[in-house]
């Protein structure tokens, strides 16, 4: 009887933390380009035109920054799937995170780390994505 209510108490656990996992996963949309230049906009007038500061508050609008972690590798990679390089995609963003990482100067490591990032062919993909709304205009 007792084992049979530690499987029924394991169990209920297990699929309140999968409930839980799912409905925070499932708030997060993917951006459109639109978004990100409406969000983009307003960023710059929070901080005034400054680049760093306009890049995180940019990033955490978009859900792909916490000042705790840094950037989302899995959220922007999945913003990029369709280029079929998600894993290296994640690892180019982990490793720029954590190189750049410097709490204290949070505008900072999100620049750094953004730019680190974007130097090689991720800054392509990210230029086609942002130039998708041009083309609509």
């Amino acid at each position: 009887m007792n084992r049979l209510r530690l499987e029924i108490i394991c169990w209920s656990c297990l699929l309140i933390a999968m409930a839980v996992s799912t409905e925070a996963a499932s708030v997060w949309k993917l951006p459109t380009a639109e978004m990100v230049y409406e969000d983009l906009e307003k960023c710059r007038q929070e901080s005034q035109e400054e680049d760093a500061a306009t890049l995180r508050c940019l990033v955490k609008k978009l859900g792909l920054w916490t000042d705790e972690s840094g950037y989302n590798a899995r959220r922007i990679a999945k913003i990029f799937a369709g280029h079929n390089q998600m894993e290296e995609l994640m690892l180019v963003v982990e490793h720029c995170n954590r190189m750049e990482q410097d709490t204290s100067h949070l505008d900072d490591w999100a620049f750094l780390a953004y730019r680190c990032a974007t130097s090689g062919q991720f800054g392509h993909w990210v230029k086609d994505f942002m130039s998708q709304k041009e083309v609509e205009r």
